[in-house]
């Protein structure tokens, strides 16, 4: 006998804390479901709080309120099809991380998420109670299982779900982006299906949530892991599916195959993603940047660009004498490659003040980093005043290199409220900038061309803080030192790792001093969009104080 089964899948962006925002969302979702036959409308986890929550759903205050809403959408949506949604669940005293099934204007069933992420980003066992591995849920006579998340990383979950009479897995996520996360997850899924024998449905938050992008690319599977559908990346989507029941169980029928952008063009647009919906959560609408001819401003600007729309961006030039014609030249040339509003603030002057009022306290001491971080200060400052009277974020742009080793100046060019580059080696915004000249797509506001001029990317990178300044005559050269820093950080080795891959012990000695030391500048400095699972923030939790040293070299 053959049977037929549609679920509406919302990939939708919530917004962490906004309960009445989120529950519009799945009115309007469910609605869209309802008028298109749709049996079951299914929401990611916690989609109703928002996702990454962190301690604010312990709040008392806050998860009652969101499960009292719970029973607001049950009634809300008791005439049409049932509707499954992630929010917050109390047992007795203990809280979950639930999934909610509302049908005919009552709570169906509660899922209960079983195995509960402790790493990287998440500390839900310090939040939630892990719950019992149950049985499946009935929607119209058809039983479905509903691992959370993290379950569907195990069998044990699954597997139980097969046993219990599951005919086909739900599987909702609030799973954040890293560079290659596509291909596990994808890897992951298939074993469930190939384990259980089940079509398996993954669906994903998406949108940016403080350094967190969650980028969707919802799928299903089919028995034997053929893809079904495919929903796209880093993009709110609604799709329609119809699964079919045949002699040999359910099949989902083919439906959308979006595009899968390379790893490249994925870092680009959840930087894109996450500095838009990092402003439009938070309450801006404009932003602001140093643009100092160097290829990092220039990035933040288009990166800025193509979230906000140029009309939205300021960029402002603030040279002292050790500012270069060709600094100059470029930074104007990028503003207007991105048509960016161009502001020029010169900083000689205040700097001369600044210098003249501390002269009696530092008479007979010569110049040194001082007087650099001076230049670098009146900049942040003067930014910072701009941000105050326009209302414009002001955004920094440090790169996870120069983040890694303090090659920054705290309340300097370190001021700002966001910084799209916080989790991107150097090395790695150069060959950013040279995709963003060769590619455009049609979700970036700025102009499609060569909006980051070829000179930026090829002259060495210089601070200009004093005269014929290099970053080479402070640190390795950036494919030694991000080589260097992917092993001490991403990979959490030692310098005699890096030895051993054939850099240099003094080179990464150096590197790992100046990584430890600069502990406190990362611990004050702007959230950042997550790229990789070892991002300075969340991922990477060191102490500030910190006397351990590495006795495979470091000194």
């Amino acid at each position: 006998m053959t049977d037929r089964f549609r679920l509406t899948l919302a990939q939708l962006n919530a917004t962490v804390g906004d309960l009445p925002g989120n529950a519009a969302l799945a009115r309007r979702a469910w609605a869209e479901g309802r008028d298109a036959g749709a049996r079951l409308v299914a929401l990611p986890e916690m989609f109703l709080t928002g996702y990454n929550t962190q301690d604010l759903v312990m709040k008392p205050a806050f998860h009652q309120q969101a499960i009292a809403m719970i029973d607001e959408l049950a009634r809300d949506c008791a005439d049409g099809p049932a509707l499954a949604i992630g929010a917050p669940a109390l047992d007795g005293a203990e809280l979950f991380n639930a999934y909610y099934i509302l049908d005919k204007g009552r709570i169906a069933a509660r899922v209960f998420k079983h195995h509960l992420p402790n790493e990287t980003v998440f500390d839900e066992e310090r939040i939630y109670a892990a719950g019992a591995v149950g049985g499946p849920y009935a929607i119209d006579g058809v039983r479905i299982g509903s691992p959370i998340c993290e379950d569907a990383w195990f069998d044990d979950v699954t597997e139980t779900l097969a046993e219990t009479g599951a005919e086909f897995l739900l599987v909702p996520n609030g799973s954040p982006y890293y560079r290659g996360k596509m291909d596990t997850r994808l890897n992951l899924m298939v074993a469930r299906v190939v384990e259980t024998g089940l079509p398996l449905i993954y669906l994903n938050l998406v949108g940016g949530q403080d350094d967190q992008v969650f980028d969707g690319g919802s799928f299903v599977l089919n028995p034997g892991g053929d893809l079904a559908l495919q929903m796209p990346v880093m993009e709110e989507a609604i799709a329609h599916l119809d699964m079919v029941r045949g002699e040999d169980g359910w099949r989902a029928e083919p439906g959308m195959r979006a595009h899968l952008p390379d790893t490249m063009e994925q870092d680009y647009r959840a930087m894109v993603v996450s500095l838009g919906d990092y402003m439009r959560k938070s309450g801006f609408e404009k932003a602001l940047l140093g643009l100092s001819g160097g290829v990092d401003s220039a990035l933040v600007a288009a990166i800025a660009a193509d979230a906000l729309g140029p009309e939205n961006v300021r960029c402002v030039m603030l040279p002292s004498e050790y500012t270069s014609p060709e600094s100059l030249e470029d930074a104007q040339a990028v503003a207007e490659r991105l048509g960016c509003h161009y502001d020029t603030v010169p900083i000689s002057a205040p700097r001369a003040a600044v210098t003249e009022t501390l002269a009696p306290l530092f008479e007979g001491l010569a110049p040194d980093l001082t007087e650099e971080n001076i230049q670098s200060r009146l900049r942040g400052l003067l930014l910072m005043a701009m941000s105050n009277k326009f209302g414009e974020m002001l955004l920094t742009t440090g790169n996870k290199s120069e983040v890694a080793v303090g090659y920054a100046t705290i309340y300097g060019d370190m001021a700002g409220g966001y910084n799209p580059l916080k989790d991107l080696y150097k090395t790695r915004a150069f060959d950013i900038c040279r995709w963003r000249n060769a590619n455009h797509r049609p979700w970036m506001q700025a102009p499609a061309g060569e909006v980051i001029v070829q000179r930026v990317i090829d002259k060495p990178p210089s601070a200009e803080l004093r005269e014929d300044q290099k970053d080479s005559d402070s640190l390795p050269d950036y494919p030694v030192l991000d080589g260097i820093l992917e092993i001490l950080v991403d990979r959490d080795g030692a310098v005699s790792d890096c030895v051993a891959a054939g850099f240099a012990q003094a080179d990464a000695e150096r590197v790992a001093h100046l990584l430890r030391i600069s502990e406190y500048k990362r611990f004050q400095s702007a959230p950042g969009t997550r790229l990789s699972k070892r991002a300075f923030w969340l991922d990477r939790r060191y102490p500030v104080v910190n006397r351990w040293r590495d006795r495979t070299g470091e000194g």
